[in-house]
């Protein structure tokens, strides 16, 4: 602990070296990414940095134990009483702190929600969970982008594609993806039957173009006429893109704009986000941590949350965790359980460290 704390002490010294050469002051660019790359560490840094001056506090105090002047043996004796307990507690956060950041974390967010088991009630139900998202980004002050829209005659929802732009938006996002299962008397049912039903959920970091490159020569673009709510130019004009990756498979559509170019530009964002959520998965089946917990694989296969609206109830069933207040959760307010999973994702990676 006490080598790593030095090695970033150091690290943050050699940023401030940068950061101070004259050589780098006139380049702007550089000096920008050296001051945030150093603003990331500032916290870390500000525990490594009181960490070994406790240690060496305590060593000092530690030499003194044997004075012969009998006052100065008991001071120093305690002061390292409380220094051990104050180092401790710098060693549990130093702990926390040296968990191997998500490289995603960072990233904005392509959100996919699906109507799945259930008929029509499914589709009302991802209707709900896309307000409930569209609620919590907006108490993030997040920028929300809708990308394609599949409504269901019946009310609700098929299909939604949205990107999320903001600070940490994957961090706060990642753990939504996977099966949500709502319990509930839908208004038509008159004999006051519980039904259950299901959509999914799918959050994948946003690629740019850096992260993803796509041949023309593998892809093949379609032009359609739009369907559904969209305005005057619905089924007049071909502005609904459908592009086809032929490598992987992976079709994606876009019709939610009036233009053909920027149905385009938006298709082409969800393909880059899809085809980097392929290569990652295939990183994470080499990794072993990543298989031991369930809170951070995004297996959209999984039925990760029950939502019981009779009982007010949601349970996340990856932690086994029961919050009794339903109404608020899809009203946007997914604070509490978020960090309890974040908590969670903290606790497994100090196991496997």
């Amino acid at each position: 602990m006490i080598e790593k704390a030095k090695n970033i002490i150091n690290q943050y010294a050699q940023l401030s070296a940068q950061i101070e050469s004259p050589e780098n002051i006139q380049n702007h660019t550089k000096l920008g990414l050296l001051a945030k790359e150093q603003s990331e560490l500032e916290n870390l840094y500000q525990h490594c940095k009181k960490y070994v001056s406790k240690k060496k506090l305590f060593k000092d105090n530690a030499s003194l134990l044997n004075d012969t002047d009998e006052d100065i043996a008991a001071i120093a004796k305690e002061e390292n009483e409380l220094l051990c307990e104050e180092i401790e507690k710098i060693e549990s956060q130093l702990k926390v702190l040296f968990i191997p950041k998500d490289p995603n974390d960072k990233k904005n967010i392509i959100l996919e929600i699906r109507a799945g088991t259930g008929g029509s009630e499914a589709c009302m139900f991802a209707n709900d969970l896309y307000r409930m998202y569209l609620r919590f980004a907006e108490e993030k002050k997040w920028k929300t982008d809708l990308l394609n829209l599949s409504e269901n005659e019946g009310g609700g929802l098929k299909e939604a594609v949205l990107s999320f732009k903001g600070d940490r938006v994957y961090a706060e996002m990642k753990f939504e993806s996977g099966v949500h299962r709502v319990q509930r008397v839908p208004d038509t049912e008159s004999n006051g039957r519980l039904h259950t039903s299901a959509a999914t959920v799918a959050v994948l970091p946003e690629a740019e173009e850096v992260d993803i490159k796509i041949s023309d020569s593998d892809i093949k673009i379609d032009t359609y006429r739009a369907s559904g709510a969209g305005g005057q130019h619905v089924n007049k004009t071909e502005s609904a893109i459908r592009i086809t990756h032929a490598p992987s498979g992976i079709v994606v559509t876009c019709q939610d704009e009036s233009s053909q170019h920027k149905n385009k530009d938006k298709a082409m964002k969800v393909l880059r986000t899809r085809l980097y959520e392929f290569e990652q998965q295939k990183k994470q089946k080499e990794i072993s941590l990543q298989r031991k917990s369930m809170v951070s694989t995004g297996d959209r296969s999984a039925k990760i949350r029950t939502y019981n609206f009779p009982q007010n109830r949601i349970t996340d069933h990856r932690i086994n965790a029961t919050l009794y207040k339903l109404d608020s959760f899809v009203d946007g307010d997914l604070k509490e359980l978020i960090q309890l999973l974040q908590l969670e994702e903290q606790k497994i990676s100090l196991e496997n460290d």
